[in-house]
C-alpha cells in the first residue's frame, strides 16, 4: 500500500512537471504558471513541513520552472555563432548556469528523503569491540593535542577495550635527522615533548621513518602498529565528548559489512566569516547545511562518506584496500568511494560530538578550501565516480554531487563578470529583450530560492551561500584549474588552527576583493550614464545594472570578510553551568562554574557565600566533580586575572595553571565532556528568517560591513580606535 501511494504521488508530481514545461512559450504564460508556483511554494511553506507530500510537491514545483528556465535559455537567449564575439562569452554563461542547474538537480536528488535520526544499538558487554582512537598530528601545539588526548582518554568505555595513539608526523626520523640543524632540533624537542606529554597522560606516542603520503601515510602506519577492531580518527583540534563511542559503535555489530559511521564536524570557533562579520552566536555556520541534511541525505542511498575526522571505521575494510587511500589528497572520500565500490556500507550519525577548531584567518581558511577543491578533482581524474565499478547509481550520483561541487569556482566568477560584458563593451551575451530577461530570470531566481529555503531554511539562510563561494571562487579557479592541467602536481597543505591577530587589517590575500569591488562600481556608473545617454537601451540596461548591484551587494560584504577583526583569544569560551569549589588559603568556598576555554573559566561565589580578599594574581585552586572516572586527581591550579561586580554579584575570571599532564585531562572533562552543550548551542542558530527577511538581513549586513572594509582598507578603524583611546572618561572628562 505504501509503494502504491509513493508510485501515485511520484506520478502526480511527474504530470505536474511535465504540464509546467509544455505550457506554451509566451511571457503571460510563463508569469501566470510562475505566479502559481511561487504562491503554492508560499503556502507549502506556511503549513506544511518539508517532509513527505508536501516535500515531492515542492520539488516537483520547483523542478518544473528551473525546467522551464533551461529550455528558454537553451532554444531563445544564446547569441549565434557567426557573432563570435557575442557568442563566446553568451556561451561561457550558458555552460555555467547549466552547470548550477545541474547540480541543483543533483543535490535535490541527493536531499529528496534524508535518514531520519537513528536509535543508538547498544553494545553488549560481552561483545564490546576494541577500538583504536588516533589523534594525527603534524606542526600543532602541545597544548591543543594534550586537550585532544584527554578528551579522548575520557571517553565512556571500559579503558582496556580502547588505546589512544598520538601519531606525530613532526617529528619523524627524517625531519629529526635533517639537513638544517636548527629545524632538526626543533623537531627532536618536539618529540620528546610529546612523549613525556603522552606518557604522562596515559596515551600511546607513535611515529615514524619518513613523512610519507601525509595524512593517509601517518594513518597507515598506525594501522600497522595498533590491533583494535575499530579505528577512531580525530583531527589534531577535534576533542571528543564521553559519549562518542557509546553513540556509534553498536552499529558495527547490528551490520558486518559497515565500514564507516561518520558523525559531524562541530566549531566551536567562528570560521573567518562568521568572526570577520559577527555572525556565529546566531546564524547556522556553512557546514550545517552538509552535516544537518546533505549526509543525511547521502545516508539515504548509502553514500555517506569518511570526512577525516570524528569517525569510526572497521579494520577489516580498512584490511581489505590496504589502508587509507593515498593517491589524491583527500584521503578521507577517496578511502570512502574504494571501500564503498567493494560492498561495504556507510552510516552517518547526526550528533555532534567532537568539537573543533575552525581556520582563524582568511588566508588559513582559503589553503583549506584549496586542499579539499583540489583534492576532489583528484578524485574525478583518478577515479571518476560516474564510472567507478561497484557503485549503484544512487552512489554514482551521490559521489558526482559532492565531488562536482567544487567547480562552483567557474560559475560565481562568470556571474560576477557578465554583466560588465554587455555594461563595458555592449556585448549581446543575451538574445533577449529586458521584459523576457526580466520575467524569466526573475521567476526562475525566486523559485530556486524559496526552494531551496523551504528545503535548507534552517541550515542556510538567503545569499550566504552566494557569499560563501565567491570569497573562495577567486582563489579557487585557479587552484582547481592547476589541479585538472596537471592532477599530480597538488600536495597536502596542513590548515594552521589556534592563530591569533593582534590587531584588525586587510588580509594578505584580501586586496583582490576590493579591486573587483572597485570595477563594480564603476559598472554602477556606467549603467547611469548609458541609462542617459542610450534610452532606447533602457529595458536591458535596467535589468543588466540591477545584476550588477547584486553582485556589489556580495562584493561589498565581502569586503568585511577580507577585513581581520583583531582575535586575541587563543582559545573560545563554552557556556558549562557546573559546580565546583574554590580553594584559597586552606578554606572551601562553593561556587557556579559559569563558562570555560582551554585558557580559563569565570567563577561565581553561591548565594550567601563571602570570599576572603583576593587580588588579581593570586594562586588557587578549583575543585569539582569530573565526569570521567579514571582522572586520579580532582583539583586544578588557577591564576585569579580579573575580578568584577556584574550586578549579579562578585565574578571571578580565571585562568588555568596546569603543571602537569593529568591537569589537561581535567580541563578536557569540563570543557568538552557533555555533547548536548554542542547539541543545545547547534539548535539555537537553526531558525529559518525566509526569503523576504533573510535578504533585507543581508542588505543590512552587505551595506555596514562594506564601509567597515572600506575603512580597514584605508586604515580608518585604527585611527578611531586611537581616538576613543585617547578620550578622557568619567572624572577626568569633567575635570577637562
Amino acid at each position: 500500500m505504501r509503494k502504491a501511494w509513493a508510485a501515485g504521488v511520484w506520478a502526480i508530481a511527474s504530470l505536474i512537471v511535465v504540464f509546467l514545461i509544455t505550457l506554451p512559450i509566451s511571457l503571460q504564460a510563463h508569469l501566470i504558471a510562475g505566479s502559481i508556483v511561487v504562491l503554492t511554494m508560499i503556502l507549502l511553506k506556511t503549513f506544511g513541513p518539508p517532509v513527505g507530500v508536501f516535500r515531492m510537491i515542492a520539488l516537483a514545483l520547483g523542478t518544473a520552472i528551473v525546467l522551464r528556465y533551461v529550455y528558454w535559455r537553451t532554444t531563445s537567449t544564446i547569441p549565434p555563432i557567426s557573432q563570435i564575439e557575442d557568442f563566446i562569452p553568451g556561451f561561457m554563461l550558458y555552460i555555467a548556469e547549466m552547470y548550477s542547474v545541474f547540480m541543483l538537480f543533483l543535490s535535490l536528488f541527493v536531499v529528496s528523503s534524508p535518514v531520519p535520526k537513528r536509535p543508538t544499538p547498544p553494545i553488549p558487554a560481552d561483545q564490546t569491540p576494541t577500538v583504536d582512537i588516533f589523534v594525527p598530528s603534524y606542526n600543532e601545539s602541545s597544548d591543543l593535542l594534550a586537550s585532544t588526548i584527554s578528551a579522548a582518554l575520557g571517553i565512556d568505555y571500559p579503558a582496556d577495550k580502547f588505546t589512544v595513539w598520538l601519531l606525530d608526523d613532526g617529528g619523524t626520523d627524517q625531519k629529526c635527522e635533517q639537513d638544517d640543524s636548527v629545524a632538526a632540533e626543533e623537531a627532536r624537542s618536539r618529540r620528546a615533548e610529546l612523549q613525556r606529554l603522552c606518557e604522562g597522560l596515559g596515551a600511546r606516542y607513535l611515529t615514524r621513518a619518513r613523512n610519507e603520503h601525509a595524512k593517509a601515510g601517518n594513518l597507515n602506519n598506525g594501522l600497522e602498529n595498533s590491533t583494535g577492531d575499530l579505528i577512531v580518527v580525530l583531527d589534531a583540534d577535534h576533542a571528543p565528548t564521553r559519549d562518542f563511542l557509546q553513540e556509534t559503535v553498536g552499529f558495527f555489530l547490528q551490520e558486518e559489512n559497515l565500514f564507516l559511521v561518520q558523525t559531524p564536524h562541530f566549531f566551536i570557533s567562528p570560521d573567518p566569516l562568521e568572526r570577520n562579520l559577527d555572525t556565529f552566536d546566531y546564524m547556522p555556520s556553512e557546514n550545517e547545511m552538509f552535516y544537518g541534511i546533505i549526509q543525511r541525505g547521502l545516508d539515504k542511498w548509502d553514500a555517506a562518506f569518511f570526512c577525516g575526522s570524528a569517525a569510526v571505521l572497521n579494520r577489516r575494510a580498512l584490511k581489505e584496500t590496504n589502508g587509507f587511500s593515498g593517491i589524491t589528497i583527500t584521503e578521507d572520500c577517496e578511502s570512502a568511494l574504494e571501500l564503498h565500490s567493494r560492498g561495504w556500507h556507510s552510516i552517518y550519525v547526526e550528533k555532534p560530538m567532537i568539537a573543533g577548531l575552525q581556520p582563524d584567518s582568511f588566508a588559513s581558511f582559503i589553503t583549506q578550501r584549496s586542499r579539499w577543491a583540489q583534492g576532489m578533482m583528484q578524485i574525478l581524474r583518478f577515479h571518476f565516480p560516474p564510472l567507478k565499478r561497484g557503485l549503484t547509481l544512487a552512489q554514482r550520483l551521490g559521489y558526482c554531487s559532492s565531488s562536482l561541487f567544487w567547480l562552483f569556482s567557474y560559475p560565481r566568477l562568470m556571474f560576477l563578470i557578465s554583466p560588465l560584458f554587455y555594461l563595458f563593451f555592449s556585448l549581446q551575451i543575451f538574445t533577449a529583450a529586458g521584459a523576457e530577461f526580466l520575467a524569466y530570470t526573475t521567476t526562475y531566481m525566486l523559485v530556486n530560492l524559496l526552494m531551496q529555503n523551504y528545503l535548507y531554511g534552517r541550515y542556510r539562510w538567503p545569499w550566504i551561500s552566494e557569499l560563501y563561494e565567491y570569497i573562495q571562487s577567486v582563489y579557487l579557479f585557479p587552484a582547481v584549474v592547476s589541479v585538472i592541467a596537471n592532477p599530480s602536481k597538488p600536495t597536502f597543505k596542513v590548515t594552521a588552527k589556534g592563530e591569533t591577530l593582534e590587531e584588525g587589517h586587510v588580509s594578505q590575500i584580501g586586496r583582490p576583493f576590493f579591486i573587483i569591488f572597485a570595477i563594480l562600481v564603476v559598472g554602477l556608473f556606467v549603467t547611469i550614464y548609458r541609462l542617459l545617454t542610450e534610452p532606447f537601451n533602457a529595458d536591458v540596461l535596467i535589468v543588466v545594472g540591477a545584476w550588477n548591484v547584486l553582485n556589489i551587494i556580495i562584493a561589498g560584504c565581502a569586503l568585511g570578510v577580507v577585513s581581520e577583526r583583531r582575535n586575541r583569544r587563543r582559545s573560545h569560551r563554552v557556556e558549562l553551568m557546573r559546580r565546583g569549589e574554590l580553594l584559597v588559603g586552606g578554606a572551601t568556598y562553593p561556587v557556579s562554574i559559569e563558562d570555560g576555554s582551554l585558557g580559563g573559566t569565570r567563577l561565581r561565589p553561591n548565594a550567601n557565600v563571602v570570599l576572603p580578599e583576593i587580588n588579581r594574581g593570586d594562586m588557587a585552586l578549583l575543585r569539582f566533580k569530573t565526569l570521567a572516572n579514571n582522572i586520579p586527581i580532582d583539583t586544578i591550579p588557577l591564576a585569579i586575572r580579573n575580578i568584577e561586580n556584574d550586578g549579579e554579584g562578585v565574578l571571578l575570571g580565571c585562568q588555568f595553571m596546569p603543571d602537569q599532564p593529568l591537569h589537561h585531562r581535567l580541563i578536557a572533562d569540563l570543557i568538552f565532556a557533555n555533547s548536548d552543550e554542542w547539541h543545545k548551542f547547534q539548535h539555537s542558530r537553526r531558525n529559518n528568517p525566509g526569503v523576504l527577511i533573510g535578504t533585507i538581513r543581508f542588505l543590512r549586513m552587505s551595506i555596514f560591513h562594506t564601509g567597515r572594509g572600506l575603512s580597514y582598507l584605508v586604515h580608518l578603524h585604527k585611527l578611531w580606535r586611537e581616538r576613543r583611546r585617547r578620550r578622557p572618561t568619567g572624572a577626568a572628562a569633567k575635570r577637562g
